[in-house]
């Protein structure tokens, strides 16, 4: 057993270079060597695990690493006993029921004695079970858009991003059964609470960071408390006399999807001077 508290995080894929970046931006600095499993963090009682994506939520449940990054529907397709620890922002994607345009499947309940094609049985076999139809479903653990075509199935449950693979192969969403994203995951019964709890928080402050923005402008004393409603911060604005009087400078956070919004009304109300910084880290 290792004195070093294991982070296994997907060697290829979707997560995989998300996953490595994500860690060596709140500190946790490592090295792979070229088809390595382990990496070791600089300066910490670290290792990086590197393993299959599908994988992950099993051996950590297992203990045979202490925290993974993995995406929320394995953790919810494998059905296995972690402590979900943070949402990482990373990854956006439903898993949906998709059949053929020119389908009669039109309906869940259409769906009673069809072949559903799936790498998700588990979470596919609860969305039946709610809808109380009974279906065939082909377990694969590959692509499985195709298999329609192929004469398969009927229909598949997979995951959908921006759905350009579903056009490609005239396909359409019938109905979703999840969205989800990247998760950080946990033994319950790891050894290394306190450092786990370190990650935990270094992670965030990553999270947190890329979600936000800092805004700064200069605003007149009376549009200023229309100015604090727009942008009232994480907690609250800071706000500063500006030696020009009657004018004040005000920085707060925002979440950078709204930030071309919020500056245009900023500018409405007759602010000046606005600017946008990136946020790298941040501790709240």
């Amino acid at each position: 057993m290792s004195d070093n508290l294991r982070i296994g995080i997907p060697s290829k894929g979707r997560l995989a270079e998300a996953a490595a970046q994500l860690l060596i931006e709140a500190g946790l600095k490592f090295r792979r060597q070229e088809r390595s499993l382990f990496a070791r963090v600089r300066d910490m009682p670290i290792e990086v695990t590197f393993l299959r994506t599908d994988d992950i939520p099993v051996l950590c449940a297992e203990g045979a690493i202490d925290m993974g990054i993995t995406g929320g529907d394995l953790i919810e397709e494998t059905g296995v006993q972690v402590t979900s620890r943070l949402p990482l922002g990373m990854g956006s994607w439903r898993l949906a029921i998709c059949v053929p345009e020119d389908s009669d499947i039109r309906k869940p309940s259409d769906l009673a004695g069809r072949r559903i094609a799936t790498s998700f049985p588990t979470v596919t076999k609860k969305y039946l079970a709610k809808h109380k139809v009974e279906a065939h479903i082909v377990r694969l653990t590959g692509s499985v858009e195709v298999m329609i075509a192929l004469g398969v199935a009927d229909a598949i449950v997979d995951l959908v991003e921006t759905g350009s693979t579903l056009a490609a192969n005239r396909l359409m969403i019938l109905d979703e059964l999840g969205r989800y994203e990247a998760a950080l995951v946990q033994n319950p019964e790891t050894r290394h609470t306190q450092l786990a709890d370190r990650v935990v928080r270094r992670l965030e402050g990553v999270v947190i960071a890329r979600a936000y923005s800092l805004l700064e402008y200069n605003v007149p004393e009376a549009k200023l408390a229309e100015a604090e409603k727009i942008t009232p911060g994480f907690e609250s604005p800071t706000v500063s006399k500006l030696e020009e009087a009657g004018w004040y400078s005000v920085r707060a956070m925002v979440k950078s999807s709204e930030v071309i919004g919020i500056m245009e009304q900023l500018e409405a109300l007759g602010a000046t001077a606005i600017l946008e910084t990136t946020i790298t880290n941040c501790r709240l």
